[in-house]
Formats: C-alpha cells, sequence, structure tokens
C-alpha cells in the first residue's frame, strides 16, 4: 500500500511542477516578470509545492523499494 501511495505522491508532485513551469510561461506572468522582475506568485509556489511533494514521494518510494 505505501508503495502505490509513495508512487501516486512522486508522480503528482511532477505534475504539479510541470503546471508550475507552465504558469511562470504564462501571460501574466510575463507581465508582473516586466514590472516586478519576478513571476507571479502562485506559479513560484507551485513550483515549490510540487517540488516537495515529489520529493517525498521520491523518498517514500525508495524506501519501500529498498526494503523486503
Amino acid at each position: 500500500m505505501n508503495k502505490i501511495i509513495s508512487l501516486i505522491l512522486l508522480i503528482s508532485g511532477l505534475a504539479v511542477a510541470i503546471m508550475g513551469i507552465n504558469a511562470t510561461q504564462s501571460i501574466s506572468s510575463d507581465f508582473s516578470r516586466f514590472f516586478t522582475g519576478a513571476p507571479t506568485d502562485k506559479a513560484v509556489w507551485t513550483v515549490i509545492l510540487g517540488s516537495v511533494i515529489s520529493a517525498i514521494g521520491l523518498t517514500m518510494t525508495v524506501r519501500s523499494w529498498s526494503r523486503p
């Protein structure tokens, strides 16, 4: 059961991170980057959240596969 949960976390974290990367290339992020020099906060937090979820999923996956 833990293997399934860890794989779901890994895959969903990667999906959220990819969505965040795509959001940094959106028109709203372009406007924000023009005026402030940085993409929108939502895009940045989406990338961060996706990376954290992926790291947790990867850690759980490695631990569950190394156990007998």
